[in-house]
């Protein structure tokens, strides 16, 4: 369990494949801040852009971590097989933390692809296109996580291709995560509020299943 609260931007080392096949997943390797691992133990949970994975290997002098995922994961994520390229970490919420985001699992939902991320003021405007399936999700001051980064829905448009939202962004939270690289139809890993989930299931619960529900 996560909050969608940032504790780190990490980088993409490495990457290798586990197999021959496109069935086999990935090792990522991850290189953290110093000091980031220093209460980490093997098999603990971190988020990357998102999407919770298993520590596999510490190298604590290095500042690295690794990671196993698996193919089914690559193809319902993304950002996660580019080396070089960083992103956002979080480590498992403790009991005694502060939930200061909101309630986040870690699993994504679908991507989504930024139609426009420009200053206005001192803040940032990040607009994304969510697939179809995800918009009856969305809702006006409602939580969304973004690379696994917790935010505000500030507007909802539905269209016949999908929903945009608009999401601002303080100068705090470009600067603190990898979010200040996105351009124009980069690709996102999204999640939907826990809270929707349950109140689709209270509404449905009992209807005869439709493609989209099953």
């Amino acid at each position: 369990m996560f909050t969608g609260i940032i504790t780190a931007v990490g980088r993409i080392a490495a990457f290798q494949p586990l197999g021959s096949t496109p069935d086999h997943g990935k090792r990522l390797t991850i290189e953290v801040p110093p000091g980031y691992l220093d209460d980490v133990g093997l098999g603990d949970s971190i988020a990357l852009n998102g999407a919770c994975m298993t520590v596999t290997t510490l190298d604590l002098p290095s500042s690295r971590f690794t990671i196993d995922i698996s193919a089914e994961s690559l193809a319902r994520t993304t950002g996660l097989a580019e080396s070089g390229r960083r992103i956002n970490l979080e480590k498992a919420l403790r009991a005694n933390d502060r939930l200061g985001g909101h309630i986040v699992s870690g699993h994504v939902d679908g991507i989504g692809h930024v139609t426009r991320f420009a200053q206005v003021g001192e803040s940032w405007e990040l607009c994304i296109q969510a697939p179809l399936s995800l918009g009856k999700y969305l809702a006006y001051k409602g939580s969304i996580t973004v690379n696994g980064v917790s935010l505000t829905v500030n507007r909802v448009a539905d269209s016949a291709d999908g929903t945009e939202f608009s999401i601002n962004l303080i100068p705090h939270t470009v600067q603190s995560t990898a979010l200040g690289d996105l351009l124009a139809g980069a690709a996102v890993n999204l999640e939907i509020d826990t809270v929707a989930r349950y109140v689709e299931r209270m509404l449905t619960a009992g209807q005869t299943p439709t493609k989209e529900t099953a």
